[in-house]
């Protein structure tokens, strides 16, 4: 599938809204691999002590993750992310190393790849190693087992 999806608002492909949503700018996508953006505010739920914290890095990491098997849930000429409700659950968090909490005002860089991938008539289910970095700097190392179905 080729979409023009790079730079548009990530949140459309995303079942979260508000404070939960943990992905800003999509910067590059195919079939196979995703990358994003994220801004380090202040004003993040996840951010304590200056830095954003363990949890908000994973729920980057898997908010990024999942939008190379979600797109495949959408009509190829949707731009909006209108054409399909998801649902993804993250079913194994397989391996995560942190090797830096970022501070605010900082901004993520946030690499997937899709490893393998299973479908049946109504679910999804796949494995995705993703990667976040700092200025180039790895940051997170993980792997995640997901389970996508349309609602």
């Amino acid at each position: 599938m080729k979409r023009d999806l790079e730079n548009k608002d990530f949140k459309n492909f995303l079942p979260h809204r508000g404070s939960m949503l943990m992905v800003k700018d999509l910067l590059a996508i195919d079939d196979e691999s995703v990358s994003s953006g994220l801004p380090i505010l202040e004003s993040c739920i996840f951010v304590k002590n200056g830095v954003l914290t363990e949890a908000g890095l994973i729920e980057n990491a898997a908010q990024t993750s999942t939008a190379i098997v979600g797109q495949s849930f959408f009509s190829e000429d949707d731009l909006t992310g209108e054409s399909n409700k998801l649902v993804g659950y993250i079913s194994a968090i397989r391996k995560v190393e942190l090797f830096q909490l970022p501070k605010i005002g900082a901004y993520l860089t946030t690499k997937a790849s899709l490893v393998s991938r299973l479908d049946t008539d109504s679910v999804c289910i796949c494995n995705v190693k993703c990667s976040t970095f700092v200025e180039n700097k790895l940051i997170v190392d993980c792997t995640f087992n997901f389970l996508i179905h349309e609602v």
